[in-house]
């Protein structure tokens, strides 16, 4: 597998940055393609960026096209600043590219989702997550794979004091034997396990990996 052309949505996010880094960088994929609402600024001969409008995927159709489609978009209700821009952004958005995909003869999907989804959760986001993951599980792809990471770890563009918070608590619990697999996870290993899911020889169709697996993957 060392000529995958590889399709990326929500390459400007924090796991986002980290997993075009890796792609580039990576012997086995030949070409990136990046479907972006504002430029990524990376200039690599691998590299083809597409400015998308999300609103409209008729018109971005012709551009999914490639081996595996890697899925690390999502908000927050803070930036979306309505549930329903949030469910666009972290559901329908994510969904759409996705059936497009499939439709579109792309064999592979790996989506970052979050601990917790569930679609029948009681929290919004846990039960938007979970219904993108059961729906995208419907769809005609060869190979599906789901990443559950806890809180992550990285340089945000905003400063986030609830979240400050929440990272400190949750890379402390390393220290806990019975809460250690809920330890925070650096962006740049979840990048690192979505590319190594993606190449692995599984044959099962859906593989979901959460919390602490993704530190051995």
């Amino acid at each position: 597998m060392n000529n995958n052309t590889a399709i990326v949505i929500g390459a400007t996010g924090l796991v986002g940055k980290q997993l075009v880094s890796q792609l580039i960088k990576s012997p086995n994929f030949s070409k990136v393609t990046v479907l972006v609402r504002r430029s990524t600024k990376i200039s690599h001969e691998k590299l083809n960026e597409v400015i998308v409008d999300f609103d409209d995927m008729s018109s971005i159709s012709q551009n999914i096209k490639g081996d595996v489609l890697f899925s690390c978009m999502g908000t927050t209700i803070k930036q979306a600043k309505t549930p329903e821009n949030q469910f666009k952004v972290d559901y329908t958005y994510q969904y759409e590219t996705a059936k497009i995909a499939a439709n579109n003869n792309v064999s592979a999907y790996v989506l970052v989702s979050s601990a917790g989804a569930t679609s029948d959760s009681s929290v919004f986001y846990s039960r938007i997550k979970g219904e993108l993951e059961d729906a995208v599980a419907k769809l005609a792809f060869e190979k599906i794979r789901i990443l559950r990471p806890s809180i992550l770890l990285g340089n945000r563009e905003e400063f986030r004091l609830g979240e400050k918070i929440g990272i400190w608590v949750m890379t402390g619990l390393k220290y806990i034997p019975f809460l250690r697999k809920w330890r925070g996870i650096k962006d740049a290993e979840v990048a690192k396990a979505m590319i190594s899911m993606y190449l692995d020889s599984q044959s099962e169709k859906v593989v979901t990996k959460e919390l602490d697996e993704l530190f051995d993957i």
